[in-house]
């Protein structure tokens, strides 16, 4: 509901004009830039997962993950909530390891890692660089480190041989933490993390040049991480909150709403047609499964 009523103010205020001329300020170089940066995005977050499912004893392979991760994009650039996907790649492979449960939390844990990288990047960027939410940097730097002290804390803590469900619960958490983030191999969720950010943050660079932003670099790049924040958020198939956040975002920059609408709708284009490898994998899974299913009708028949 937050999304939709997100979206519907965005309209209210800026009417259709601007998604418009973001649609048709889309162009093959862009949408090439996109699907080629999403191939380095959707390894790097295969990567990522494979490294903390490995942690937690969870079989998985590189080409299973990578398929499970363009599907998931695809999912989550198509259906309300933007984590379905997530959920449905947690759920298959628990599926075919017979733990959906640990498998469900191997995929939490590697969006969480992925989630704190960015914010570290977004941070020391926002303190680095000029932006809109410059003024409020302390207090999310100190926000931030109570978060990381607090993992640390928890990560060494002995959660004790209680029975209850909060004792369970914290020594699963612990437990997770040590196994799949805190490893030698946590350079790898590190480094596969940055590349995600990235890339993430050049592809909206890309789209914000498409739509016709000529601001510099330097102002543009702490606007691409705070909208990449906001994408975290619920959206309607990615729509709502990436709209508001730069629409407000450029207007308290000075280049305008409309400009940072315009970005974002070039921005969904470009992340869309790249993951449409996803509604490929999605259709290979279901012919096989079609074909059986006729095999069998014609051998009862």
């Amino acid at each position: 509901m937050v999304a939709v009523g997100t979206l519907a103010v965005v309209v209210w205020y800026l009417g259709i004009g601007p998604f418009l001329d973001g649609i048709r300020a889309v162009d093959r170089a862009a949408l090439l830039v996109g699907a080629g940066i999403g191939v380095l995005t959707t390894f790097c977050c295969a990567w990522r997962w494979t490294t903390v499912a490995h942690g937690l004893g969870l079989r998985l392979s590189f080409p299973a993950a990578v398929a499970a991760c363009y599907r998931s994009v695809f999912l989550n650039l198509t259906l309300p909530g933007g984590v379905v996907g997530d959920v449905h790649r947690g759920v298959s492979h628990g599926r075919t390891v017979r733990d959906v449960g640990l498998a469900l939390r191997a995929v939490a844990w590697e969006r969480t890692a992925g989630q704190v990288v960015e914010a570290v990047v977004t941070v020391a960027v926002l303190v680095a660089l000029p932006s809109p939410v410059r003024p409020s940097t302390p207090l999310v730097v100190g926000v931030l480190v109570a978060v990381v002290i607090a993992v640390a804390l928890l990560a060494r803590a002995r959660p004790g041989q209680g029975h209850s469900r909060w004792a369970r619960v914290r020594r699963a958490i612990a437990g997770d933490v040590r196994g799949a983030l805190l490893t030698r191999r946590a350079w790898v969720i590190v480094l596969a993390s940055l590349l995600i950010v990235m890339g993430h943050a050049i592809t909206f660079v890309v789209a914000a040049r498409t739509a016709g932003a000529d601001a510099p670099l330097s102002e543009l790049f702490p606007l691409a991480l705070l909208a990449m924040l906001a994408m975290v958020l619920p959206s309607v198939a990615g729509w709502g909150p990436r709209e508001g956040a730069t629409a407000w975002a450029f207007a308290a920059a000075g280049l305008g709403a409309d400009l940072g609408v315009a970005t974002a709708v070039v921005y969904g284009v470009m992340v869309f047609v790249a993951s449409i490898p996803g509604a490929l994998v999605l259709v290979a899974a279901w012919v096989p499964r079609a074909t059986i299913a006729e095999a069998g009708g014609a051998a009862d028949a």
